[in-house]
């Protein structure tokens, strides 16, 4: 699978340039990492939430763990991990557990750690289990437009 159709429309909409890397097939954040030789801070990871109101794409360090409580704080309502149809219906060109941090190219609210504003670059995944897109960080701090930015996550 290549690059999520919708990633890469929303990323030349933006203007944003950026690389693809390959790299052996991992099936969490920290095993992409390791297998891509990238720095484990700046490999952004995506978890999808849900509350009453909708979804919400969380996007902290794949060395970090999401604070679910410290989230649902900050946004004052209830938070929880979406289901894999949630997460299937939401990001259908997507393989299950490779969602993008860019919510907003699927229409879903996104939140990003503080940990990740701070990266000289940045990884994160393109839609499957085997490509990473590589951005500065300054381009994927303007990419992320308007998400909300707080200390979401701990450091594993």
């Amino acid at each position: 699978m290549a690059i999520a159709i919708t990633l890469e429309k929303f990323l030349q909409k933006q203007g944003i340039e950026y690389d693809i890397m390959a790299h052996p097939r991992s099936y969490t954040s920290m095993e992409t990492a390791q297998l891509s030789h990238v720095p484990g801070d700046s490999l952004a990871k995506s978890v999808l939430l849900r509350d009453g109101h909708g979804y919400l794409v969380a996007v902290v360090p794949a060395t970090h763990r999401l604070d679910l409580g410290r989230v649902g704080r900050l946004l004052d309502r209830h938070v929880e991990l979406a289901t894999e149809t949630e997460i299937g219906a939401l990001f259908g060109d997507c393989d299950f557990g490779a969602i993008p941090p860019c919510g907003s190219a699927y229409g879903v609210e996104t939140i990003v750690d503080d940990a990740l504003i701070s990266q000289r670059e940045v990884w994160f995944e393109a839609g499957d289990h085997e490509e990473l897109i590589h951005v500065g960080g300054e381009v994927f701090n303007a990419m992320m437009g308007a998400a909300e930015h707080a200390r979401i996550s701990q450091h594993a």
